[in-house]
């Protein structure tokens, strides 16, 4: 029997909204997802984190790390995504203020999960931004040093939207993978699931076809469903669309097609580790 190609499947922004969460929760259940990442900062994080509770155990459940969102900003050390990116490529961000707020978003993790994240990545890939980076696997490191959770490197494969994703490589993959295997922290080979959020579910079926094809085993492919668009989610509609595909059938015939297993972190990159 041929060995099945295990990937990782994540869906981000859990608890960003209620239908989000829902979306999320209903997939996970069908075993259509191996991991989801929470926004600890909204205010739907406290009750949210019930609806996965009974999925521990089968799914890897981690910090979706923020800089960026309205919630992001709420809390004081937010910035639009723009001036972000101008940060971290103008000298970075101040590593001591960073870690200060990655630990605030550990905790809050911990508090409502009652266990360490799974792994961690990144509300518009912030994670592995100068300053930003260097904070959060030194953090990892000091805080789970006897078993630190993985690490999204969003090191984009060929082929995916273009500048975007030679835009959100460039901005610290590899200095963020470098620095992580300096720690003992394990990372993911590459990322797939990129693209502009527009389309029918036929489009993203093919996308997806492609994605399955050609990443390879220990890479992360990130999704955002939602079980219905929000009103003001600027990617309300494309959420809606993933949730759709990814529940149906030509999801699972596309999986069993690339001989893909969804996987979680510890199955996933244990090649990883092993060629470490």
């Amino acid at each position: 029997m041929t060995q099945r190609k295990p990937l990782i499947l994540c869906a981000d922004d859990f608890a960003l909204h209620e239908p989000a969460s829902r979306g999320i929760a209903e997939l996970a259940r069908q075993g259509r997802l191996s991991a989801t990442s929470a926004m600890v900062l909204s205010p739907r994080w406290a009750q949210d984190a019930a609806m996965l509770r009974e999925l521990r155990g089968r799914l890897d459940v981690g910090l979706h790390l923020d800089w960026t969102s309205d919630f992001a900003q709420a809390a004081g050390h937010g910035l639009p995504l723009g001036r972000a990116m101008l940060r971290a490529a103008a000298g970075g961000f101040d590593r001591a203020a960073a870690q200060a707020v990655i630990e605030r978003q550990l905790d809050a993790f911990e508090a409502h999960w009652q266990a360490p994240p799974d792994h961690i990545d990144g509300h518009q890939h912030v994670q592995q931004f100068a300053g930003i980076r260097e904070a959060l696997v030194q953090a990892l490191a000091r805080r789970y040093a006897a078993r630190p959770p993985w690490l999204r490197i969003s090191r984009v494969g060929a082929g995916q939207a273009g500048l975007k994703g030679r835009v959100i490589t460039v901005l610290g993959a590899n200095a963020l993978k470098k620095i992580a295997e300096n720690n003992g922290v394990t990372g993911t080979s590459s990322l797939w699931g990129v693209y502009d959020f527009s389309g029918d579910e036929a489009r993203y079926a093919g996308l997806m076809d492609g994605w399955l094809a050609r990443a390879p085993a220990g890479s992360a492919l990130m999704c955002h469903p939602a079980a219905q668009a929000e009103p003001g989610d600027e990617i309300g509609p494309a959420r809606a669309v993933e949730f759709a595909y990814l529940g149906g059938a030509r999801f699972a015939e596309a999986l069993a097609r690339h001989g893909v297993a969804l996987a979680r972190g510890a199955e996933a990159l244990a090649g990883v580790r092993a060629r470490a």
